[in-house]
């Protein structure tokens, strides 16, 4: 959450020619409010439903495209299936400095509604981290780096 996926995404596919797609896009269309909303009003156990059923449905109607998950997407189960697994690296600090330094940071952060409570987001960034790592094909360290030399390490590895 917040390193980056869709800038990195839009960049790649100026640079491929690729198809790109956004699970939480995927999920906001289908339930027709923002995950901010599903969150408020059915909770993470419903949102994490709908992901599962947005797996499902990439793995038996999508290919070939760029695929950008939210923070939870990695346990889905058939995760392997749909494609190659991509982790954009980054420590904690990088990632609220990213979204911080954003001209749109407040609406940045109101989307992200793991991020109200700070010590609750570390904590969860430091059990998920370790695991994003253990599933990726390819993992990028994407801290301090510029958006082009990025892309060339994502294309030059898939």
């Amino acid at each position: 959450m917040g390193v980056g996926k869709g800038t990195v995404a839009r960049a790649i596919v100026e640079k491929s020619g690729m198809y790109a797609i956004d699970t939480d896009d995927l999920i906001e269309s289908m339930e027709n409010r923002k995950i901010k909303k599903i969150f408020e009003e059915e909770g993470e156990p419903y949102f994490r439903e709908l992901e599962k059923k947005t797996a499902l449905w990439l793995e038996n109607n999508v290919k070939g495209t760029l695929i950008s998950t939210g923070g939870g997407f990695y346990k889905q189960e058939n995760l392997k299936k749909i494609g190659k697994v991509v982790y954009l690296k980054s420590s904690f600090k990088g990632i609220l400095d990213r979204i911080n330094s954003a001209p749109n940071a407040k609406n940045k952060l109101r989307k992200r509604p793991l991020l109200k409570d700070l010590k609750a987001a570390t904590k969860l960034f430091n059990e998920r981290a370790p695991l994003y790592e253990g599933i990726a094909d390819i993992v990028v360290d994407v801290e301090k780096k510029d958006i082009k030399l990025i892309v060339k390490e994502i294309l030059g590895q898939i």
